[in-house]
């Protein structure tokens, strides 16, 4: 059965009170979390962990690498979860796919002239197809920031609709790249006209822009996917990505989750960390919450 494109209707403008944002996010921050419940939302923090290289200087040795790293999180501590995806360019997806072999691990790949997005439409669709002809289980595509930011709407919308289409089974993250959009307004709006055009998950960034990924950014993310399902029953997916390197962090992101859009949410198929060093981090915790102790992070492999 082929995709249907949905057409194109003017979203309505939500005004976002930044200062509230803001204050929300401090109230938040407040939260304590016991340490029985620690350790069991930094092994979920895991499961939610699309380990990433997107690197000019990738290799097939280097994607092999992070495939083992991710079926093999720290194998003297036993009873670790996997983590959820790997993530890497189109033509790293073959690579990936025969290294995980039967890991129940997804091979996310990014498209749309990934990070920059100035790319013909053409050439977006072709890397979308091939990325998924070669396995790939999830697409994190860009949007057009500079369409966005002149009024386009319509064709932001519109190239979000064909890349849906092009990815056939595979889910689509959508990447806002919310450091270039200037406002939480900006945000707010680039969130509900992707969740409109068919995005399963909303993104914020590439890990390619500062700022990335920030807390107030997020909530706003979150506050769009509530309303979108109070309005349609539909769970649309939430992946913060970029500057998540702390486990105390992933923990206030996970609270925020909750406290935003509940329970239901707190599952790697509704809820992502874009992630690259987040997770010796959190490996680190864990062990520490066992043994007492920090160990090194030359006990954990960097890839």
């Amino acid at each position: 059965m082929s995709y249907k494109l949905p057409k194109y209707i003017p979203v309505e403008r939500v005004e976002i009170d930044t200062i509230g944002v803001e204050e929300r996010v401090a109230r938040l921050n407040t939260r304590s979390i016991k340490k029985e419940s620690k350790v069991e939302a930094l092994k979920m923090a895991l499961t939610m962990m699309d380990l990433t290289t997107l690197e000019g200087k990738d290799s097939e040795g280097k994607v092999k690498q992070l495939c083992y790293k991710a079926a093999h999180l720290h194998d003297v501590f036993p009873g670790l979860p996997t983590v959820a995806a790997i993530c890497v360019y189109p033509t790293m997806v073959a690579t990936a796919k025969k290294a995980l072999g039967n890991a129940k691990i997804n091979v996310a790949a990014v498209s749309t002239a990934f990070p920059s997005g100035q790319g013909p439409m053409s050439v977006k669709l072709d890397d979308t197809k091939f990325a998924v002809d070669n396995g790939a289980d999830e697409i994190d595509m860009v949007i057009s920031r500079g369409k966005f930011l002149a009024g386009e709407y319509s064709f932001v919308f519109d190239e979000i609709a064909a890349i849906k289409e092009a990815c056939g089974k595979a889910h689509l993250k959508v990447i806002l790249e919310t450091g270039e959009l200037e406002t939480l307004d900006n945000v707010r709006l680039a969130s509900d006209i992707a969740i409109a055009a068919g995005g399963d998950f909303i993104k914020t960034s590439t890990g390619k822009v500062q700022p990335a990924a920030t807390l107030p950014v997020t909530l706003v993310m979150l506050e769009a996917i509530r309303d979108h399902y109070y309005k349609t029953g539909i769970k649309i997916g939430m992946k913060p990505a970029g500057g998540i390197a702390k486990s105390k962090l992933a923990l206030q992101y996970l609270v925020m989750v909750k406290e935003t859009l509940g329970i239901d949410w707190l599952n790697n198929e509704l809820f992502r960390f874009g992630a690259s060093s987040l997770a010796n981090d959190v490996l680190m915790q864990l062990v520490k919450e066992q043994t007492g102790v920090y160990q090194s992070l030359d006990y954990f492999s960097k890839d």
